[in-house]
């Protein structure tokens, strides 16, 4: 509408015409209960037929109310015809039933109030003024031709009470008006802001998890969805929905645990999994290495909580990290083998034909650190050359009971631990994997958990069971202090080791003899079901054999 100080935007011209169809939709309930009124209430002596009046009304009402439901142009030319209808039919009301003193002056505040919402400031203060005139007119043509009597004073006492009602409505509306179109401007904004940030999350190649500190996910970039395997993205889901992701929902409660919440980092791993629900689904195929990094939203004074995990896939650095070592590595393999093997075996001939000869207490202690340290050397060898063989996958059915009560009799046998120490699990599935290279895997979880175990009974536990996946699964633990985040972020890396005595192989060539059996290993904090009440999850090894 040309002229108004709200002008008529896209998104509010569709609330003048609501607008606009309520005043007709009031106009035809008040043309219904005047006609039906007038019919039964009207006195003698009427100038007009008030029935064919109050009936011209009520079409001309309905009439208006059909073209402005299906023909939406010329809002003004609309308004303006209407208001004139309403202002004319009632003073011819107003005149048939007697003037002021009959009631129907407050009819007017119908078509004024309608003028001062949804026509500007000037043409409603006109309508109102045009109002007015008309009974001052109306009563002073009482006084000077009439001879009944006449109340010009009450006249002018509604004309002021038209001029305030319309100016106070005007400016409310005006308010009105400017809130709505702040409040559509801001819209837009938070639109065009939701799609850039969905445009930045869609493209981006760290996983994104908005949920809040049930768990419940509310937003997933389609990066955490592939990181996860979920195949129904368009769901809301919560992280303790899944089993698969338990150790996503584990890390996440350690960190709300925290007093101060800071941002913080954790590493998990997901392993194969196949599961569906009503309102989740998934399917793993490999083992995913992810690193968590944890952050709060500020939502002070909001009623809900926010958090955000960040998900970054680190399976494909630490394979090039390892690569890249195994790389140079190799190259000096060979050099290893023949340089140093031969000299080794020379030193350790010499002192021991040496230790025969000498007594000197002290001599023999300088002797058993050349032989220790002789050993030490030639273990590092062993692994380095064992990098290198490869095996190929075994077809044939491994019982898992008759090999881990063997090596449970030879690792309490070789380090003197008691037999109530080590605790097998019930059951006894089977799995496809070498025998022999199983069994240096164990070997090497078990003298690792020997190591840091406090020996009481069953602080050593193998358990050995079928994961909700349908994969069989052998977890080694123990009741040792845990790793630390920086540990278990380079746990299963070739050289690295918290040990003077290790020559951190040991666990990157177990992982590796596993990947040659189409198992892998990781380690994980769990809480099992027969785990003492409110018991925080502990760390163990687990080893997840290949799918019959």
């Amino acid at each position: 509408m040309k002229g108004r100080p709200h002008a008529l935007t896209a998104q509010s011209s569709s609330t003048f015409w609501r607008s606009l169809q309520t005043l007709n939709a009031t106009r035809i309930a008040i043309a219904a209960v005047l006609l039906l009124y007038l019919v039964f209430e009207r006195g003698p002596g009427g100038r007009l037929a008030y029935i064919e009046v109050c009936l011209a009304y009520l079409l001309l009402a309905i009439g208006f109310a059909l073209l402005t439901a299906n023909w939406r142009h010329r809002f003004r030319l609309q308004l303006l015809a209407q208001l004139a209808l309403d202002i004319g039919f009632i003073s011819l009301l107003y005149l048939d039933v007697g003037g002021v003193y009959s009631g129907l002056a407050i009819l007017y505040m119908f078509p004024l109030a309608g003028a001062a919402i949804l026509a500007p400031l000037v043409p409603a203060l006109f309508c109102a003024a045009l109002v007015s005139l008309f009974m001052l007119a109306e009563s002073t043509y009482q006084i000077f031709v009439m001879d009944g009597a006449s109340a010009p004073a009450q006249a002018g006492l509604y004309g002021a009470a038209f001029f305030a009602v319309v100016l106070v409505l005007s400016r409310l509306a005006a308010g009105l008006i400017g809130q709505e179109a702040l409040a559509l401007q801001r819209g837009n904004a938070l639109a065009v802001q939701q799609a850039i940030n969905r445009l930045v999350m869609a493209d981006m190649g760290d996983g994104i998890l908005v949920l809040g500190h049930d768990g419940q996910v509310f937003t997933c970039n389609p990066a955490a969805r592939q990181m996860l395997g979920l195949a129904h993205p368009e769901s809301e889901f919560r992280l303790g929905d899944a089993a698969a992701l338990a150790p996503v929902r584990a890390a996440y409660g350690e960190w709300l645990e925290q007093p101060s919440r800071s941002s913080a980092s954790a590493v998990v791993s997901i392993k194969p999994y196949d599961e569906a629900g009503p309102a989740w689904g998934g399917r793993r195929e490999h083992t995913a290495h992810l690193k968590l990094r944890f952050a709060s939203v500020d939502t002070a004074g909001l009623a809900a909580a926010r958090s955000v995990i960040f998900l970054q896939d680190v399976s494909e650095i630490e394979n090039q990290a390892q690569q890249l070592k195994l790389a140079s590595m190799g190259r000096l393999t060979a050099s290893i083998a023949h340089e140093v093997r031969n000299p080794l075996s020379a030193i350790g001939h010499a002192a021991a034909l040496l230790g025969e000869e000498l007594t000197h207490p002290l001599q023999m202690r300088l002797l058993r650190i050349v032989a220790d340290n002789v050993d030490r050397v030639n273990r590092m060898i062993e692994d380095i050359l064992q990098l290198s063989r490869k095996v190929q996958q075994q077809d044939e059915a491994l019982a898992l009971a008759p090999l881990l009560a063997g090596l449970k009799a030879e690792v309490e046998q070789s380090h003197g631990v008691d037999a109530d120490v080590i605790c097998l699990g019930e059951g006894a599935p089977t799995v496809r994997f070498d025998p022999l290279h199983l069994r240096e895997v164990v070997l090497n979880l078990l003298h690792n958990a020997v190591r840091y175990a406090s020996r009481k009974p069953c602080s050593i536990r193998l358990r050995a069971g079928v994961a909700p996946g349908g994969r069989v699964e052998l977890q080694i633990g123990d009741d040792g202090p845990g790793m630390t985040a920086e540990v278990r972020a380079h746990l299963f890396e070739p050289f690295y080791t918290t040990s003077s005595q290790g020559t951190g192989l040991g666990l990157y060539l177990a992982r590796e003899l596993c990947l040659n059996n189409g198992a892998a290993l990781d380690y994980e904090y769990r809480r099992e079901s027969d785990d003492a009440a409110g018991a925080p999850a502990r760390g163990r090894f687990v080893i997840t054999f290949a799918a019959a």
